[in-house]
């Protein structure tokens, strides 16, 4: 079997909304209006710590797709000032959101349990305002949010290879500044944290057959597969790793920022970061290759995300192993690209309802679980009842 990323076509049924004269698209759906939507028409569970589980209407895989967002759009308005990404959410939140997380991969992997029949995978990605607000991909809903999808390896194998040059392929060197020109730094730095239920890949040991992917990513195993994931210390490391990338990329572009600069503010793993990247000659000199070009030219500059941007996922390995590996998310935002696999939506109603019952019997299942683990309560809407 010839190995490379693959390009699947998933049907949706469209989306029924208006987006208001004088409006983009991506600034319509930031609104209220559109998150109204998502909860009322696609909602499935909501808990008092505001994280609403809902229905994919634009999915990755009609197989099995699902999302937890932290949903703040009622208590903050202004869609820059919301919680995007882990490190950021009050610790009573974070409990319940490692809860659910941990319920529905179980779940998955209870229902998929054959890693040579099915791909499966949850993660996120950064949400916030880290390149232009007119460029095509900026994220339309600047909440939280972690995906939970499934793919079937069949479907996938029989799907055409994706372009290599597709800019949303971001990982293994192809278009990651990190992983083409500082690869030993980022690896040696990531060394450096305290991890004990994460145990490092060795190269290319985490990598799917199908797909070539991830590339050059630094992944870790995680021990004891999904009881782990019962473990506070688990998710402690989890965002360790976290907290290490944001860390490394704040520094790098601070040093693209202004030369010589001094150490980010809040930063996690001071000592670290001097230790091992404030004296390390080939992360300056990227740096100042960067900078460079930037002074040079306009339109390289504005394409900089200037703040932390990153995808980081847990994912089933060829082994059936549980894999965690993190990444800078430079141009694409579709996290399943992380592993090779480009998703090409487009709108087929008739496709997407045949798909749909064993879909929604799914989710109902998931939302039971949750249910019956007091997290949250169902959510009834025009297409299904709370229960």
């Amino acid at each position: 079997m010839q190995s490379g990323p693959r390009q699947i076509v998933t049907p949706f049924r469209p989306i029924p909304l208006t987006v208001p004269e004088g409006m983009k698209p991506n600034e319509f759906f930031n609104s209220t209006e559109n998150l109204n939507d998502l909860a009322n028409n696609n909602g499935l569970l909501r808990n008092p710590e505001g994280l609403l589980l809902y229905r994919k209407a634009l999915g990755h895989s009609n197989l099995f797709d699902t999302s937890i967002i932290y949903d703040t759009s009622q208590s903050i308005l202004d869609p820059l000032g919301r919680p995007v990404r882990r490190t950021q959410l009050p610790e009573q939140v974070k409990a319940v959101w490692n809860r659910m997380n941990r319920i529905i991969f179980a779940y998955m992997l209870e229902r998929y349990p054959d890693p040579d029949a099915h791909l499966v995978l949850m993660g996120e990605a950064s949400l916030d305002a880290t390149w232009p607000l007119t460029s095509p991909g900026v994220p339309s809903i600047r909440m939280l949010h972690n995906h939970f999808m499934v793919f079937d390896k069949v479907e996938l194998a029989a799907a055409p290879f994706a372009d290599l040059d597709n800019p949303n392929l971001t990982d293994g060197g192809q278009h990651s500044l990190f992983q083409a020109h500082m690869r030993d730094v980022y690896r040696h730095f990531f060394e450096g944290l305290d991890l004990k239920i994460l145990k490092p890949c060795r190269d290319g040991s985490c990598r799917l057959a199908l797909t070539g992917y991830p590339q050059g990513l630094p992944s870790w195993e995680v021990s004891d597969g999904i009881e782990a994931l019962k473990d506070i210390r688990f998710w402690e490391e989890y965002d360790t790793i976290l907290k290490g990338f944001l860390d490394f990329y704040r520094t790098f572009f601070g040093q693209v920022s202004i030369r010589n600069a001094p150490l980010p503010r809040g930063i996690h793993f001071p000592e670290l970061v001097k230790v091992r990247l404030q004296y390390d000659d080939d992360f300056l000199a990227t740096a100042k290759m960067v900078r460079d070009r930037c002074v040079g030219d306009a339109k390289y500059a504005n394409a900089i995300r200037w703040q932390p941007a990153f995808k980081q996922l847990i994912y089933r390995n060829d082994k059936g192993k549980l894999i965690v590996t993190i990444s800078q998310n430079s141009i694409g935002n579709a996290i399943t690209e992380l592993l090779g696999v480009v998703v090409d939506r487009r709108p087929d109603a008739d496709a997407y309802g045949n798909a749909e019952p064993a879909l929604l019997e799914q989710l109902f299942e998931v939302r039971r679980r949750l249910v019956e683990a007091d997290l949250g309560h169902g959510i009834a809407t025009p297409f299904w009842g709370e229960v």
